[in-house]
Parts: structure tokens; C-alpha cells; sequence
């Protein structure tokens, strides 16, 4: 399918409730756009889904069709353009309800964790939202959800009860751990690639308010600050959830006066236990370097967002991540060797380095596709594509930062922070070899006809891999 002229008869879809938009109708350049203005996207037609029934009928007719579908709530992920095909937007689906008895929350497809968090806080609960509230919750889950406080509570896709999910041939599906167990496995940790899921259940914690915030140094200290955060990491308890890294901030209103503009090396925190206790711990972290901004103190959650604060207005940027088995001195010596203070022109915005483990290593309840819980480090490199020359210069600061860092590296990475997904090779490092393997599978029973193609989703399995186990190695 190459033009709109090719689209077979839409007539099906005129029972959607939510617009149904083809290039050149008013709205579908807005409907088309997500978060992530680097991902350009021009599907041949967008539903614009308002429920459950729009997502049946327009995965029946993407079916019925053989039609790709493509899926985007937010678009904060959105790093691989969606040309032709149906793009189905759940923007509209952002119903929360939350239990307070139960202390979960049920979730519609299109809810921001902003409209979990505010439904959930008048009751003393929180959800596990990532550094950003203004990220879509499903799409999130789905990757595994790496949370800002995941030493302390795991991921979020731990905390999941129970999805709603639509199959590529229109067939609703309830899904948890005695019901559909293969696809509830898949969609936690193992993305968009067997089913558009309409909304989800999951766990709340008890949680009002945190220590948290931001140590910021000049980036002339970033050595000594990030040597101690290094060190720091291997004693701290499963409460301290921290990152540390450099950060080259643009002159924007958007940013506080005192950070506007400036090159700083940054360790972002968040402290679930008792608030003195936490100061005391963050001592040896005030004393290794000259603190010029310290923005720590005792936050309602719902002022996680002044933690990272990350930018909240779309823009095009490029991510990637790498998972990390240890931070020893030489580690260190390599990263600020590629984005510290003695690094030129670096056009990469943020390169950070978050400490994992704790809760993050064991292993869920119930299984899942999440391959990164051997980790104790993620690093991640995030900049922003202005122009074109921008976009050389920043894949080449990329590929050498994690070029520099793989061999201290798993060889991994975590599906919802990759990056632009490669080809299947590339693909394959968010996951083990035997969970690659079983995800395959898994996409090819409920996903036969591969209509879930874009993004960072999996090829089919082979014949001879569908008759294996799941899970077993060749």
C-alpha cells in the first residue's frame, strides 16, 4: 500500500465514534503528531479511537484489509515514523478509576501518569511513573516501566494485575495470570507486538510524599560528584533511587533561572524513607563536590516531575540506553571521557547513569518479558535534533559513549528507552535470547499476518522455532 487511491473501501470504519482522517483532512497533521516531533508520521488513514468498540472495529478492518497498524497514544516513544497503514490514536481513552480499597487503579489506553497520579493521590496512593508524568501509562507498562522508584517497588509491569486487549484480528481479550497467561506474559516487557491493549489494572502503593530532587555541581566538579555517586550506589539502601550525570541545558524559559543555560554535572534522587535519614545519606554526596544548586527537599508526589524535570512541551529528540553490570573508577573515567567538562561541542542534551538493583533484580510474581533485572546501572543518552547536521553529530556522540561503555555493559538494552529500532539484530538486544525466542512465538499465534510492524516490534517465528518450546534455545 503506497497511497490513500490503494486504501481498500473504509466504509467499515464509518462505524467508528472518533474521527477517521486521511492526509489533506483537517486535524490530521495534529492527530498524526506525537510527543516526539523527530518520528514524522503519514499513515493512510488515522482512527482517532474514543473506546473499546473503535479499537475492535478498526482492528477488524485493518484484518479484514491487511492493513499495518501502528498504535500512539502521547508518542514520548514515538522514534520510528509511521509511513502508510493505519495509525490508531488512543489520545481520547483516558478514563482512571481508582479503588481505594483495593489500592488499584484501572487505566484506559490514552491516560497520561499525570491523570493516575492526581486520581490516585486524595486517596494516599501513587502510582510507578517514570521520570515523566506526562508519558502515556500503557505504552510505558507494556516496555516493563522503569520507574523513578523501581529500587524500592520493581517495575511497573510487577504492579500490573490484568490487561484488556485487542488481538490484530478484533478479538477482545482479558488477560492475566490464570487467563491468557502467554499474553499476559508478552505485554509486560515485551511492547506492542501481540495486541493494542485498551486499558490495564494495576497496583497502587501507599505513598504521599518523598525527599527528592536535584545536587547540582558546575560541570568542572563533575569528577569527584560523579566518582562519589559511584561509590555511594554500593551501600545505599533499596529506598534511595538515584542517577547521576551531566547535563547541558538550553536557555529556555521553561528551565529555573539558576539552571537555565548552564553545563552541570546532577544527581537526581528520590528517598521513600524517613526524611532525616535521607539527608544523612546524601552527606557524603554535599561534601565531594562545591554544591551550586541543591533543589532536595520533602515533595508531595504529585511534584515528581521537579525531580528530572524533563522538558513537558513536544520537541525531536533521539534516545538510547544501555544496561551496565558495574561502575567500576575506569567506567567512570570513560563516560566523562566522552560527555564531560573536557568534551567540546558534545551535542548530546543529557547522558546519565541510573543505579538499578534492589527491587529491580528479583524477579516478578508472576513472569514476564522484562530482561533487565541483572543490571545494576543503565546508561542513557538523550539530545535534541534541531537540524539535520544535528542528527550526524549526534549519532556519533551516541555510538562512541556507548562504544566507550560496553565493556562494562550486558549487552543489552531496555525496549522503551532503545532508541530508533534497527534491524532484527538490534532489536533482539532488549531482550535474552530465549525470551526473543518466546516472544516470536508468542507474536506469531496471536499476530500471524505481522500487522504489528512498526516500532520496536519482532519478527515472526520460524516453522521449526514454533514447533520448540517457548523459551528453549536452538
Amino acid at each position: 500500500m503506497t497511497t490513500t487511491e490503494h486504501l481498500p473501501d473504509l466504509f467499515a470504519l464509518s462505524e467508528i465514534r472518533g474521527p477517521v482522517l486521511r492526509p489533506g483532512d483537517d486535524g490530521y497533521a495534529e492527530e498524526a503528531a506525537g510527543f516526539n516531533l523527530a518520528a514524522l508520521h503519514t499513515p493512510d488513514v488515522i482512527v482517532g479511537a474514543t473506546g473499546v468498540d473503535d479499537v475492535v472495529t478498526a482492528l477488524r478492518w485493518a484484518s479484514a484489509t491487511g492493513t499495518p497498524v501502528a498504535v500512539q497514544a502521547t508518542g514520548h516513544g514515538a522514534n520510528f515514523p509511521i509511513e502508510h497503514g493505519l495509525l490508531i490514536s488512543t489520545a481520547r481513552m483516558t478514563d482512571v478509576a481508582v479503588d481505594p480499597r483495593r489500592r488499584t487503579a484501572t487505566i484506559a489506553a490514552g491516560a497520561k501518569w499525570r491523570h493516575v497520579v492526581d486520581a490516585a493521590a486524595p486517596h494516599g496512593l501513587a502510582p510507578l511513573t517514570g521520570t515523566s508524568t506526562d508519558a502515556g501509562a500503557v505504552g510505558y507498562v507494556v516496555g516493563g516501566g522503569l520507574p523513578l522508584l523501581g529500587r524500592t517497588y520493581g517495575y511497573a509491569a510487577d504492579l500490573v494485575r490484568s490487561f484488556q486487549v485487542v488481538t490484530p484480528d478484533g478479538t477482545l481479550h482479558e488477560a492475566d495470570a490464570e487467563h491468557e497467561t502467554e499474553l499476559f506474559w508478552a505485554l509486560r516487557g515485551g511492547k506492542g507486538n501481540v495486541g493494542v491493549v485498551t486499558s490495564l489494572v494495576t497496583e497502587l502503593i501507599p505513598l504521599r510524599a518523598l525527599l527528592g530532587g536535584g545536587l547540582y555541581c558546575h560541570a568542572e566538579h563533575a569528577e569527584p560528584l560523579l566518582s562519589a555517586w559511584a561509590a555511594w550506589t554500593l551501600s545505599v539502601p533499596e529506598e534511595m533511587c538515584s542517577a547521576c550525570g551531566m547535563l547541558r541545558l538550553p536557555p529556555i524559559p521553561q528551565l529555573p533561572e539558576p539552571l537555565r543555560g548552564g553545563f552541570w554535572a546532577r544527581v537526581a534522587l528520590a528517598w521513600t524513607g524517613d526524611p532525616a535519614e535521607g539527608e544523612r545519606l546524601l552527606e557524603p554526596l554535599r561534601a565531594a563536590a562545591p554544591v551550586a544548586v541543591d533543589l532536595v527537599e520533602v515533595m508531595p508526589y504529585t511534584d515528581v516531575d521537579r525531580i528530572s524535570m524533563e522538558p513537558q512541551d513536544p520537541l525531536p529528540a533521539r534516545e538510547s540506553c544501555s544496561l551496565l553490570r558495574a561502575l567500576p573508577p575506569e567506567a567512570m573515567r570513560a563516560f566523562l571521557g566522552q560527555v564531560g567538562p573536557g568534551v567540546r561541542d558534545c551535542p548530546l542534551l543529557a547522558a546519565q547513569l541510573r543505579h538499578m538493583g534492589g527491587a529491580l533484580s528479583r524477579p516478578a510474581a508472576t513472569e514476564d518479558a522484562i530482561c533487565a533485572r541483572d543490571a545494576e546501572y543503565l546508561l542513557e543518552a538523550v539530545a535534541v535534533l534541531a537540524a539535520p547536521p544535528d542528527a550526524e553529530s549526534v549519532e556519533r556522540a551516541t555510538t562512541a559513549l556507548h562504544t566507550a561503555m560496553s565493556p562494562y555493559g550486558t549487552g543489552r538494552t531496555m525496549v522503551n528507552i532503545h532508541g530508533t529500532p534497527g534491524d532484527a539484530s538490534d532489536r533482539a538486544r532488549a531482550w535474552t535470547p530465549e525470551t526473543y525466542t518466546r516472544l516470536r512465538q508468542a507474536k506469531s499465534h496471536y499476530d500471524p499476518t505481522n500487522l504489528l510492524r512498526f516500532g520496536h516490534t519482532v519478527p515472526l517465528a520460524s516453522t521449526e522455532e514454533m514447533t520448540r518450546p517457548a523459551g528453549a534455545q536452538s
